[in-house]
């Protein structure tokens, strides 16, 4: 199975999260695709942002309006009427958690919750697929990587709330949706580093703010193991995924995982190493000394079901998605055109999925 133009251009595709790290880079391929795309999604922040950088407004109409707004959610699903809903607007960072955890359960669950209820009653939809994290689990610190039959949890309330929408996910497919006709998956990625991504208290871009600046980076947990992987790898399953979800339905509505091979599971300090020897000025970092909220210490993931069942599998090695996170990082730097840029790099990924 392959990301199939045929299948997507045309295609009528709610896409929440659009202007985020992740949305812009699914919102930009599918345009590529041919598929007809609205967004729904807070404004991008102040600063530089994918969506400012590569000039996305021209390519993805949409609302601009809170998760969390019931009336603008549902506005925007009956108007628009589409046939696949991709869902990862969210409040995406453990440490946000910590500081606002009211805002992250209201608008990772009740804004999921706002999302399925507006598609319920819109029968225009087939398939819609909800992107939580590979945070979900109950993280045992256990050596094997966690697979979708393992239980859900979270210590920190960002994972607690991604857990909480694999469970709200799960009672809406069983008690509304698969009788409407509607196959609702979730899907858990990976760490994920591309170019783009300016968000606060996130590994990538904070070294490269620091070094960019001539920093000395600051390192809060050097030696916690994570699976890294470039933005496209779950992209490219999040759409394997739904054009699954349009062609066999129920056969594929259900929780999947989408990470590294184990090349890619590396630890903080290991992925700042490779880095630095990459970059090319000096490049410095210290550890944290103070006390820091607790994270997960070790995390991996099983994606044996997407290999299986989708066929889908990671392209880049670690290597490669540090090479590519940087070689875009510098076009930017350079003031290159970063939509034409960002085109070129799922091209390029393109070209080595297909079969």
């Amino acid at each position: 199975m392959v990301v199939s133009t045929a299948f997507w251009a045309g295609r009528r595709v709610l896409l929440t999260g659009h202007t985020g790290f992740k949305g812009g880079w699914l919102a930009l391929w599918l345009r590529e695709l041919g598929a007809e795309v609205c967004g729904y999604a807070l404004p991008a922040p102040d600063g530089p942002s994918l969506w400012q950088v590569a000039q996305l407004h021209e390519q993805v109409p949409g609302t601009l309006a809170d998760i969390r707004d019931t009336q603008r959610v549902s506005e925007a699903v009956a108007t628009f009427r589409p046939e696949i809903v991709l869902h990862l607007a969210a409040q995406p960072l453990v440490r946000e958690s910590y500081r606002a955890p009211v805002e992250t359960y209201a608008t990772n669950v009740m804004g999921t919750v706002n999302l399925l209820e507006a598609v319920r009653h819109c029968d225009s939809v087939r398939a819609m697929l909800v992107v939580t994290s590979d945070k979900c689990y109950e993280n045992r610190e256990w050596l094997w990587p966690y697979r979708e039959s393992d239980g859900l949890g979270g210590h920190d309330p960002y994972s607690s709330s991604k857990a909480c929408v694999e469970l709200l996910c799960a009672s809406w497919r069983e008690s509304f949706l698969r009788e409407s006709g509607i196959a609702l998956a979730t899907a858990r990625a990976g760490n994920v580093i591309g170019g783009g991504d300016w968000s606060a208290d996130r590994l990538l871009p904070d070294i490269l703010r620091a070094w960019q600046a001539g920093q000395s980076l600051t390192l809060r947990y050097p030696q916690a193991v994570r699976p890294w992987q470039h933005v496209l790898e779950p992209l490219h399953g999040y759409l394997r995924l739904a054009q699954a979800l349009v062609e066999q339905g129920e056969a594929v509505a259900e929780a999947w995982n989408f990470g590294p091979d184990n090349e890619g599971l590396v630890s903080v300090g290991e992925l700042v190493e490779r880095l630095a020897r990459r970059w090319p000025d000096e490049a410095r970092w210290s550890v944290e000394a103070s006390e820091q909220p607790h994270e997960a210490g070790l995390l991996a993931l099983d994606s044996s079901q997407a290999r299986v069942r989708l066929d889908w599998r990671p392209r880049w090695t670690l290597q490669q998605a540090i090479e590519r996170t940087l070689d875009w990082h510098q076009a930017w730097q350079a003031g290159e055109d970063m939509q034409s840029f960002s085109r070129a790099q799922i091209a390029a990924y393109q070209g080595e999925t297909h079969e």
